[in-house]
């Protein structure tokens, strides 16, 4: 199996050179399942498996390899298994906020790290019941935040009444980014969203269940790969026919990470993440009166005039007011988290000096 053709560059190269330890091999993660996972490498598909240093540094789960992820190995082919020793530092990933803990100022965030290494995020969005701007934009924020061009792929055209109308509002909300509506069952589109998948590159696909991703893989590849499920008449619901996330090699070599759908978009980043993904809103808020305009009741707000004008989606604005409530609010959170294992942090030290003095005196 050619390196290349899994996305090997020199960038990966300089780092896995570094290492500098013999016997040891680059590869790719191509199916990710919790702590073990399938790699690619020369040497073929192997099932990979953490050296016990390695699970010990990792401080955290979004340390550990994920799909599309380059990893240091050592092949034992006899067995055909390898040990991942090491994780070559990442170009980009796609991640969503993950908690932990019961009350919502003791739950730990963290993040869930989904996808690595992508020269494309393909946002696919139903057009039927689970089309929604405001799922749309709550995922253009996760991919421009984590500095991945976006795709949007607008699936079950056949179905839409107005198809035209949908791409236009998709245009409207996704600045920056492509819009193609397509229909996987009859084929409509698909040459043109085949066209922005070149050999060579590695896209990952993300959106609700239902939406037809495996569908679409399905069309993509030319083979029944994947399995597929109807959805609820009753809510419009899909069932999750993806349970893995898996690296796929399209027929003319470009790369496709496929994802089991997601139920909630976990934002993870910092308030500055919606300047990508809300370009035109920051660019009216520059003509705001005050530099710390809250967009709300203050005068001179250029953000409101826009709405009031009719120039500006009043429907994008509170989009846009509700993602930056809850990025604030994620960040006073994880301030007191952070405040609040510090001071854990100084008691314990606090109590080991205690039982130090304690054995010196006894």
């Amino acid at each position: 199996m050619e390196l290349q053709s899994l996305g090997w560059n020199s960038r990966f190269s300089s780092h896995i050179d570094l290492l500098g330890e013999p016997g040891i091999v680059p590869a790719r993660v191509i199916v990710g399942q919790r702590e073990l996972c399938t790699v690619a490498c020369e040497q073929g598909e192997l099932l990979g498996e953490l050296s016990g240093k390695f699970r010990r540094a990792a401080e955290d789960r979004a340390g550990f390899p994920v799909v599309g992820d380059w990893v240091a190995v050592t092949p034992r082919l006899s067995a055909e298994r390898a040990t991942i020793h090491a994780l070559l530092p990442r170009v980009n990933s796609i991640g969503r906020r993950a908690v932990t803990g019961r009350s919502s100022w003791s739950k730990q965030a963290e993040e869930q790290v989904v996808a690595a290494n992508l020269d494309l995020a393909v946002i696919v969005l139903g057009l039927d019941r689970d089309f929604s701007l405001r799922r749309l934009e709550r995922y253009l924020t996760l991919a421009w935040g984590s500095g991945i061009q976006p795709l949007v792929v607008l699936n079950k055209a056949d179905i839409c009444e107005d198809t035209a109308a949908r791409v236009a509002e998709s245009e409207q909300a996704a600045v920056g980014a492509e819009v193609v509506a397509v229909s996987a069952e009859r084929g409509d589109g698909m040459d043109a969203l085949r066209a922005r998948l070149p050999a060579g590159r590695t896209a990952a696909f993300v959106g609700s269940s239902g939406v037809g991703k495996s569908t679409l893989i399905n069309a993509l590849l030319g083979s029944g790969h994947q399995s597929t499920g109807a959805i609820r008449a009753a809510d419009g619901k899909g069932k999750h026919t993806t349970t893995r996330r898996e690296m796929l090699v399209l027929p003319w070599g470009a790369l496709l990470i496929d994802n089991p759908g997601m139920r909630e978009v976990g934002l993870w980043g910092g308030t500055e993440d919606l300047e990508a993904s809300f370009a035109d809103v920051t660019a009216l808020a520059q003509g705001c009166r005050f530099t710390d305009c809250g967009h709300e009741a203050e005068p001179g707000c250029a953000v409101r005039a826009a709405v009031a004008a009719g120039t500006l989606d009043e429907g994008r604005y509170e989009g846009w007011r509700r993602l930056q409530k809850e990025l604030a609010y994620l960040d006073r959170r994880d301030d007191v988290q952070a405040r609040m294992a510090q001071h854990r942090m100084l008691k314990e030290r606090a109590r080991h000096i205690r039982d130090f003095r304690k054995d010196r005196r006894a």
